[in-house]
């Protein structure tokens, strides 16, 4: 892991593209710089992949993500993720989430409360 110590799932990005006082707040507090941070492939599916997302757009989230690491699907991550599915039920997108943020050893910055609910669960049982 090259200088990540996030990962941030694509609720967190979208409120830092829409400029959300509560994440951009936390950033500037907690003095957390884009190049610290991660995301994953899921994300970068869900934020390119809306029907009606324009040519700027593409551009400024491109350029956010270009700012922050990749993290490409593994199989280590692929096993993890059939483990939290099967042990927790979450939804696919947010179980290879927290399989990535476990695997990479990330903290996971999300504004889904459920999401963050369970990963202090699964970090606990893991």
């Amino acid at each position: 892991m090259s200088g990540s110590k996030f990962l941030l799932d694509t609720n967190f990005i979208i409120g830092l593209l829409k400029g959300n006082e509560q994440v951009v707040k936390y950033l500037k507090e907690e003095s957390i710089s884009i190049s610290e941070c991660a995301y994953s492939f899921i994300s970068r599916i869900e934020l390119l992949s809306y029907s009606r997302i324009t040519n700027s757009e593409i551009v400024e989230i491109t350029t956010l993500l270009d700012a922050m690491q990749y993290l490409p699907m593994t199989p280590a991550i692929e096993n993890t993720t059939i483990t939290i599915r099967r042990r927790y039920a979450l939804k696919l997108p947010d179980a290879i989430i927290a399989a990535m943020a476990l695997g990479e050893k990330l903290e996971l910055l999300t504004l889904d409360r459920q999401l963050a609910n369970r990963m202090k669960e699964i970090i606990r049982r893991i």
